[in-house]
């Protein structure tokens, strides 16, 4: 029955994603209002997708956490994120990019179902760690989602060929400014999670940052995103420079967590303590 509901979830964020891209994207209504119908049926797999979710990481005994596990929670923040941001942005040719990734990413548990962690991992405060840290991974991976819609659309402004899809968007300097809110929310919990992470690891294994990859990659990203934000306040960055360095700290990111995890349980076959 679970995996049922997984590929169920999936189907119907594909056809919603299809949906959005035949009447936003080539309809080239990409800023038209999120009709009542559309935007209550996103809430179908977004709860179904809930469920899963309560039900692999929440329903049992012990926590279960993979990488598979993190990818759907982080994609399904992101579409519950952009859901909410309907009722004051008019941005809804987002999940024609949002859904179909959401789709993919809401059947991978079920085949890559990870390890039980640690007892540790059952407190409440880990567990609140994990949900900062989960909160800080969908921000980023909203923020690499625009930037990576926001570059062919630079290249079509410079051209001057603005039909399509981008006619109907919000001028790039709104999402811009709204890159920059996201990422900004984003370095504040990621650091909020980096903070959290070292005093655990003190209390548990005797050393704040222990050296390993994730918090090599953590830490990197941390500075790739701080950097951004400092260059942007004190230097005016934007455009190009600021999209380019968004997806590379995005990339960074993932490989602190979700690809090292993807090494251990897929390829090595073992846990991560």
């Amino acid at each position: 029955m679970s995996i049922l509901l997984h590929v169920l979830a999936c189907a119907l964020y594909a056809a919603l994603g299809a949906h959005f891209f035949r009447t936003r994207w080539r309809g080239g209504a990409g800023a038209a209002e999120l009709k009542p119908w559309e935007r209550a049926a996103i809430l179908v797999p977004l709860a179904l997708q809930s469920w899963l979710l309560y039900h692999d990481l929440l329903g049992g005994p012990t926590l279960r956490f993979g990488f598979a596990h993190a990818l759907s929670l982080m994609m399904w923040l992101a579409v519950l994120f952009y859901w909410v941001q309907g009722f004051f942005y008019s941005l809804p040719g987002m999940f024609a990019i949002v859904l179909p990734v959401a789709a993919a990413t809401v059947l991978l548990p079920p085949v890559f179902p990870g390890f039980e962690a640690p007892p540790y991992t059952s407190t409440v405060e880990f567990r609140l760690h994990l949900f900062v840290a989960m909160l800080a991974y969908s921000l980023f991976a909203m923020a690499a989602l625009q930037a990576a819609l926001m570059l062919p659309l630079e290249r079509r402004l410079h051209r001057g060929d603005l039909r399509g899809p981008a006619a109907g968007l919000p001028p790039l300097l709104t999402l811009e400014a709204m890159l920059f809110r996201i990422i900004g929310l984003g370095f504040l919990f990621l650091t909020l999670t980096l903070a959290a992470g070292a005093v655990f690891s003190e209390e548990l294994f005797g050393r704040a940052f222990p050296l390993n990859h994730k918090t090599l990659f953590g830490v990197i990203s941390w500075v790739i995103f701080g950097g951004l934000l400092v260059g942007r306040h004190f230097r005016g960055w934007r455009g190009r420079r600021a999209l380019h360095w968004t997806l590379a700290g995005f990339a960074v990111l993932l490989l602190a967590y979700v690809g090292s995890r993807f090494v251990l349980e897929v390829i090595l076959g073992r846990s991560l303590a």
